[in-house]
C-alpha cells in the first residue's frame, strides 16, 4: 500500500549500482524496482532527502547528481530510465569515485548533513574493496550492504558499518522486498539522528528525540508547538538538559504540528530545530464485536480494535424480542468479558460501546444465543461392523432437537458429514482404511443454532 511520506530527513544517499556483466538483466530490473520502493516515503530536496546512483563497471560513472531530482516522480522515472553498463566488476575504483562525489558540490552533495552508501552486490568484485570502503567510513559515511549473490560474509561484514547485524543483508534478489522496511528504517536512524524527529506517532501524539546538545548543567530546552493552521494556539515545554526525548499527548488527530527546540544554552549558542509532524487518523473502536463460547446461561463477548484513547466499555444486553436490558462496565484496557445468569435458548442483542477520554462515545452491536439446556450429545460410542466400516451411536441431546450432524474426519480419505433426524441416533461409516485414527463429531441441530458437539478418536485395527 501507499507509504506514510517521511520529511524532515536531511542526507544524501547514493547507490552503489552493480552495472556490471556479471548481472543479468531481470537482476538488474529487480534491483531498480528495489531502490524506488526504498526511497519512495522519503521527500526530496535541498532541506531533506537527495539521492544520486554510481554504477560499478569498468569505469564507474555518475548516473545524475544529487540534486538533479527533487520531487518523487522525477526521481522514479529516472531509477525506470537507468541502463546497465555491463563491463567489469570494478567496485573498488567506484568506491574511491564515490568518495569524491559525496563530498562535491558540482555533484550536488552538501556539506554537514548525514551520508549514506547504499551497496547492492551479487558478491563478485575484481578489485580490493577494503581499502577505498575504509577511507569512506572514516569520512563519516554509513554503509549498508545488500548481497543478492554469493559474497563472502567475512569480507563484506568488515566492509559495511558496524554493527554488521544492522547493516549487512544476504537476501535472494526475488526477496528484496522482505528488507525494504527495515533497510529504510536503518536508513532513517542515520539521517535522523542528529535532528529533532518524532517516532511513535498517534493519532493524540508522538514522542520527540533529539541529538544529545546539552547536559544538566548546561542548560535546558524549549520546545514550542502548534498546529500549522493555527500558530496562535502554540504550547511551551520546558525540560532540562539531561533529555533527549519527550512526550507530546492530547493533541487533535489528522493534525499537522510545527515543533521547535530551542536549546538554552549557557555555555555557547545552538541554534533551533524544527520540524512538522502530522498525528494519525483517530482508530474508531469497536469495529468488531464477536461473541463465542456460548452455553445455556452464558456466552464470552469480545471486541477489537483496544485503544489508548478508550477509557472504558459499557456492554448492554437484553432478549429479543423485549425491552429489559442489563449493563456491565469494563475498563478500557479490557477487550472481553462473560455475560451470565442469562435464559438457555434465547436471542439476545448484545451492545459494546466505546467511551473514549474526550467524552465521544461510539457502539457496535452483534446478536447472541444462548444454547438449549443439556444440549449436548452423550455417550458417544463404536461398533464393528466388519470390515472398514463402523457403526457409531450415541444417546440423545435434551430439548427440542432438530436432528444431528455426524462428521467423520478420516486420516486418509475425504472427510464427510451425514444429517439425521431427531429420532435417529446412530450412522454407519464406512471406507475407513484399516491402521487408520478418525476423528467423529456428533453435534445435535437446534432452531437457533448447533449444540455442543462430542467428538471421540477411534483408530481402525490393521
Amino acid at each position: 500500500g501507499p507509504q506514510p511520506s517521511i520529511s524532515n530527513s536531511e542526507g544524501d544517499l547514493l547507490f552503489l549500482l552493480d552495472s556490471s556483466g556479471s548481472v543479468s538483466y531481470y537482476e538488474f530490473s529487480r534491483v531498480k524496482a528495489f531502490m524506488w520502493d526504498l526511497v519512495q516515503p522519503f521527500t526530496f530536496g535541498p532541506k531533506d532527502v537527495q539521492t544520486s546512483i554510481i554504477h560499478i563497471s569498468t569505469t564507474p560513472t555518475m548516473e545524475f547528481p544529487f540534486d538533479r531530482y527533487l520531487s518523487s516522480g522525477t526521481l522514479q522515472q529516472a531509477i525506470r530510465d537507468t541502463q546497465q553498463l555491463m563491463g567489469d566488476t570494478n567496485t573498488g575504483k567506484a568506491l574511491s569515485y564515490a568518495k569524491e562525489k559525496f563530498f562535491s558540490d558540482e555533484a550536488g552533495a552538501r556539506p554537514d548533513v548525514p551520508k549514506v552508501l547504499v551497496w547492492v552486490t551479487d558478491g563478485f568484485s575484481t578489485d580490493d574493496i577494503s581499502e577505498p570502503m575504509q577511507l569512506l567510513k572514516d569520512m563519516g559515511v554509513t554503509v549498508f550492504i545488500v548481497s543478492t549473490g554469493r559474497g563472502n560474509y567475512l569480507e563484506l561484514s568488515a566492509a559495511a558499518s558496524q554493527p554488521p547485524e544492522k547493516h549487512l543483508h544476504f537476501v535472494d534478489v526475488d526477496d528484496l522486498p522482505i528488507i525494504t522496511k527495515e533497510l529504510r528504517d536503518a536508513i532513517l536512524d542515520v539521517i535522523q539522528a542528529n535532528r529533532l524527529h518524532a517516532v511513535d506517532i498517534t493519532s493524540s501524539g508522538f514522542r520527540l528525540m533529539w541529538p544529545e546538545l546539552l547536559s544538566q548543567e548546561t542548560g535546558y530546552y524549549t520546545l514550542e508547538y502548534a498546529p500549522t493552521d493555527d500558530l496562535a494556539r502554540k504550547r511551551t515545554n520546558q525540560v532540562s538538559g539531561a533529555h533527549t526525548s519527550l512526550v507530546l499527548s492530547n493533541l487533535a488527530p489528522e493534525t499537522t504540528y510545527e515543533v521547535a527546540l530551542i536549546p538554552e544554552s549557557n555555555v555557547h549558542y545552538f541554534p533551533p530545530q524544527t520540524t512538522r509532524v502530522t498525528t494519525l487518523a483517530e482508530e474508531i473502536s469497536p469495529v468488531q464485536v464477536l461473541i463465542s463460547e456460548s452455553g445455556p446461561h452464558s456466552f464470552h463477548v469480545s471486541w477489537a480494535p483496544t485503544l489508548d484513547s478508550v477509557i472504558g466499555y459499557q456492554i448492554l444486553y437484553g432478549p429479543l424480542p423485549g425491552n429489559s436490558v442489563k449493563l456491565l462496565e469494563v475498563d478500557g484496557k479490557h477487550n472481553s468479558t462473560v455475560v451470565e445468569n442469562l435464559a438457555p435458548n434465547t436471542t439476545y442483542l448484545v451492545t459494546v460501546t466505546a467511551i473514549y477520554k474526550s467524552g465521544k462515545e461510539k457502539s457496535l452491536s452483534a446478536k447472541a444465543c444462548t444454547q438449549e439446556e443439556g444440549s449436548k450429545v452423550r455417550h458417544l460410542r463404536f461398533e464393528d461392523m466388519g470390515p472398514n466400516t463402523l457403526k457409531a451411536s450415541w444417546d440423545s441431546a435434551d430439548g427440542k432437537v432438530l436432528g444431528y450432524r455426524v462428521r467423520c474426519r478420516r486420516q486418509t480419505g475425504p472427510s464427510s458429514v451425514i444429517s439425521v433426524s431427531p429420532q435417529i441416533h446412530s450412522v454407519l461409516l464406512t471406507d475407513l482404511a484399516s491402521g487408520t485414527t478418525n476423528k467423529v463429531c456428533v453435534k445435535p441441530m437446534y432452531k437457533n443454532q448447533p449444540g455442543k458437539g462430542l467428538c471421540r478418536m477411534v483408530h481402525m485395527q490393521p
